[in-house]
This record gives structure tokens, sequence and C-alpha cells, in this order.
């Protein structure tokens, strides 16, 4: 199914009446970890979740009332990279597209890979290998890869290699190589790399070169994610919609998966 038969796979689930829609024909995977006070940040985030108590109880009135307060930056937990977040002419959060958030789901596994190779870039080789199993990779294709190091999740010394505060310098996990990324956003014109690690750029990354790839291209990117696993390599379709948060560089993300049932 190709990029334009999903969006109007998703722009025909929207314009169906109420409760058109069978939910019982699509199995539904949340690719998102909870934010809480575990939620890992990168090591030089001056702060972390923060969630306050407004009210809790009953009211004046007799009623239940909750209400909370939360704050976080931009880059921590399941989020969202925004183009402007390595492209000073880049999308902010709130401009990109709709359509560049939801799609076909490319899941390309490396995870047996990863378990030998903590630091496994994913290669062009890779890339060409997996077409040759599944078939060519689509423009507008969201694309994630699976290592697997979201079973680390959250214990911070094992899932990034290094726990040391303030310091990312000793960082250690799996993600794209540049030629792969090159491949995946300059020639297949994929919309997203997302990833079940810290970063779509591997821990070692000192020039983030995978992030300024995507980013010229208006490529977003999705980190921390999870269960994929649960995912086909083809098949499924992705909703990646992050907190709208007007110029931002990213924000918090809640991405699902849909997939069919057969």
């Amino acid at each position: 199914m190709t990029h334009r038969l999903a969006i109007g796979f998703v722009a025909g689930i929207l314009a169906l009446p109420a409760l058109a829609l069978d939910i019982n024909d699509y199995q539904i995977v949340d690719l998102s970890h909870s934010y809480n006070n575990d939620t890992l940040y990168w090591p030089t985030s001056p702060t972390k979740f923060e969630k306050e108590e407004l009210s809790f109880g009953e009211t004046a009135n007799g009623m239940f009332y909750s209400a909370y307060s939360i704050c976080t930056p931009e880059h921590g937990g399941t989020h969202l990279d925004a183009p402007q977040h390595f492209a000073a002419d880049g999308m902010p959060t709130d401009r990109i597209p709709l359509e560049s958030l939801m799609g076909n789901a490319v899941v390309i596994d490396i995870s047996k890979k990863a378990a030998t190779d903590r630091n496994y870039l994913l290669s062009a080789s890779d890339v060409r290998s997996f077409e040759d199993q599944y078939g060519r990779i689509n423009p507008g294709d969201i694309v994630l890869l699976r290592t697997d190091w979201s079973q680390f999740w959250p214990d911070a010394k094992t899932y990034l290699g290094d726990d040391t505060p303030g310091d990312a310098s000793k960082l250690q996990f799996p993600s794209y190589g540049e030629d792969a990324a090159r491949l995946l956003v300059e020639e297949r014109g994929v919309a997203i790399l997302g990833v079940d690690t810290a970063s779509t750029d591997f821990g070692k990354s000192v020039s983030f070169v995978v992030h300024r790839i995507a980013a010229a291209r208006d490529v977003s990117n999705l980190e921390n994610l999870t269960n994929l696993d649960k995912l086909p390599p083809t098949g499924a379709v992705v909703f990646a919609l992050p907190m709208k948060i007007e110029g931002g560089s990213g924000g918090p993300v809640r991405v699902v998966a849909l997939i069919p049932k057969k």
C-alpha cells in the first residue's frame, strides 16, 4: 500500500459516520512510554518531568475533582524532533503537515545485531536487504528502527550506556548510520525516522549527522519508542501526533499503530 493509499485510508476513517469504523478489525499498539518520575531525558537536560497536584478530592459542592500542573523539556520520553531542532529554517512543531505525521510504517529490525554490538549503526546495505525481502520503501513512509532497546527502559545506565549526570560524552546505544539516513531521507523521501533508543544518532555521536540530514529535508524524528517488536515489517499504519507547541523544536508525542486483523 503506497503512502497515498495510507493517507486515503486515514481520510476515509475520518469521513465515516460515527461508529461506522469497527475498531475490532484492527490491533492497536501503543508505541509510547508514559511520562512519570522515571522518564529518561538527555543527560544534559537541566530539568525532567514534573507533575504537581493542584486538586484531588471532593469539592465544596460534593463532587470529585482532580487537576495537575505538568512541566517537561520538549526532548525527553517518547517525543518528536521537529525539523527546527537541527535546522534554523526547519519547520517548527506546530507547522509540520498532518499528512507527514501519519502513514505506512516500515519496521527495520536490527535487534540481533544490536544485541552483540551496542553501538551498531543501521547501514544502507541493511536498508537494501530489507527492501529485497519486503519491497521498496516509498516516499512518505514512516521508518521505525527496531533495536529492542526499550526493554532497558527506564534504567538510564543500561539504556543510555552511562548515567553520569550532565555528561553525554560516554553514551552507547545503537541507531541510524549516516549512509542509511541519506538513503532513506534523500533518496526514498521518507516522512519520519523513528527509533526505540534515545536518539536517531547513535550514542557516541558528536556531530548528530542523522539529525542534520533529516532536518535539512524537513523530516521529523521519533525517539524513545517502545513495542516495536509487536509490529510487522510492513502493513501497519502509524499516527504520531505531538503536543502542538507553537514555534517548538519538538515535544511529547503519543504514537500508535493500527494493524489490520486478517
